[in-house]
């Protein structure tokens, strides 16, 4: 219709952020961060509208839905840990990633397609704050312009910390989304943890730390 946005017109190139969440289980502040991002997405906030006429979300939710259905704190049904198994993730063992995967790639080689965000959301046990993990690369112009985003959300959340946030290549993190994806994707393309506490976070004056509820997380 002529009221649809540009990048839903047939044949448009479309900017793509693809989110997800819960792929850890026991990781509940994950997805209440999560809901936030999708609440605010789907409301009549100005921002939100602007983000929806220019930009393409694609949000999986939970990616572990059969452990977090079991009650488990990092595996799946059949004993994974899936954030370690994006490299080569079986259809069989591994059925949701292999699944996000396979989109992800399928939009990867879609010239109309532009990825320009993948962002895999966590819940820390040990750390305050919100905070993320990012990729190391070769080229110096590259890895600076990763560290932006961070910085930004740092300067628009309260309880965003960038001097916690960190960037590797951890050979541990090998299998995960972040690392997986960033070397898959080109250079125009972002990846990223993105960390919430599952206690608390510090702001700038007080020293004492504020609870994190289910409304603070899905403020940030």
């Amino acid at each position: 219709p002529p009221s649809a946005a540009a990048n839903l017109r047939p044949g448009a190139e479309q900017k793509v952020v693809f989110i997800t969440a819960r792929v850890h289980p026991g990781e509940t502040p994950s997805s209440f961060v999560c809901q936030g991002i999708i609440d605010f997405l789907v409301s009549q906030h100005p921002i939100a509208k602007v983000l929806r006429d220019h930009l393409v979300f694609k949000i999986a939710p939970m990616l572990n839905p059969d452990g977090v259905y079991l009650g488990n704190y990092r595996c799946s049904l059949m004993g994974f840990d899936l954030n370690r198994h994006w490299a080569n993730p079986s259809p069989w063992a591994h059925p949701t990633l292999h699944g996000v995967k396979q989109l992800i790639i399928e939009m990867y080689n879609n010239p109309k397609i532009n990825l320009e965000f993948y962002i895999d959301i966590h819940a820390h046990s040990t750390m305050m704050n919100g905070f993320m993990y990012g990729n190391i690369f070769e080229d110096e112009e590259r890895f600076q312009r990763q560290a932006i985003f961070p910085k930004l959300l740092c300067q628009n959340a309260e309880d965003f910390s960038y001097s916690s946030t960190s960037f590797n290549r951890d050979a541990v993190k090998a299998g995960t989304g972040r690392r997986f994806l960033g070397g898959l994707l080109n250079d125009a393309s972002y990846c990223y943890t993105l960390e919430v506490s599952f206690y608390s976070y510090i702001l700038a004056g007080p020293t004492s730390a504020v609870p994190y509820t289910e409304e603070a997380c899905i403020l940030l």
